[in-house]
């Protein structure tokens, strides 16, 4: 298959998956201890998630299989685009990381990573992998602790996830992704407080979430540097 062939291929599957980010969002369980102050469903409902999910899952899908080796690796991105799409939708709405989709997108790609192993006997890149997803859920485990009112535990389960991913790719990635998560974070955080012209904007809530899965998209294309 020719390189222009895998990225429209990518992009398409992708595109056809985020079709159905309304109806999975839409079936996710309501946390009743500390529900959202908007529910799932009403999240669902806007009318233009759908085409937009489309479109940013197929966008970024298109990139990463231009920029990436089109090789095992976007088996494994390929539905995952779409899933970090409506984390991210759902976080920034709400400033909440439902726990279901990141688990079951957790434990898919552990049996990936398994199956991989299983097929090429490399084990250095599938313990790099579990490496980079104890690290990154360890860190975030820690930050959790030390500010709890700045981030919640939903980030320390996407932490996973994104170690995961790319901790497959390498240090350098690993590192570099989970940095720049963090600096663009800072950056919004200190150019929402110039703009409002306010101090205490700094200290107002802001869903990390979006900016760990920009980090990771970072991270992801650092490969092909």
């Amino acid at each position: 298959m020719s390189p222009g062939a895998v990225v429209l291929t990518s992009a398409a599957v992708a595109g056809l998956l985020a079709l159905g980010v309304p109806a999975l969002l839409r079936r996710l369980p309501e946390p009743a201890d500390d529900p959202p102050a908007v529910s799932y469903a009403a999240l669902a409902g806007w009318a233009p998630l759908r085409p937009l999910a489309v479109v940013a899952s197929a966008a970024v899908t298109g990139l990463l299989a231009w920029q990436v080796d089109p090789s095992r690796l976007m088996v494994a991105l390929t539905p995952l685009t779409p899933i970090c799409v409506m984390l991210a939708y759902v976080d920034w709405r709400v400033q909440r990381l439902p726990k279901v989709p990141i688990l079951g997108a957790t434990a898919v790609g552990l049996g990936l990573l398994a199956a991989e192993w299983l097929w090429t006997r490399e084990t250095a890149v599938a313990l790099g992998a579990l490496a980079g997803l104890v690290i990154a859920r360890s860190a975030f485990w820690l930050l959790w602790r030390l500010v709890p009112h700045a981030m919640g535990f939903g980030d320390v389960r996407l932490a996973a996830l994104v170690g995961l991913v790319l901790g497959r790719l390498g240090w350098e990635q690993l590192a570099v992704g989970l940095w720049a998560g963090l600096a663009i974070f800072g950056v919004w955080g200190v150019g929402r407080a110039v703009a409002q012209r306010s101090r205490t904007a700094m200290r107002e809530p802001l869903a990390y979430g979006p900016f760990m899965i920009l980090g990771m998209l970072v991270g992801v294309l650092a490969v092909s540097l």
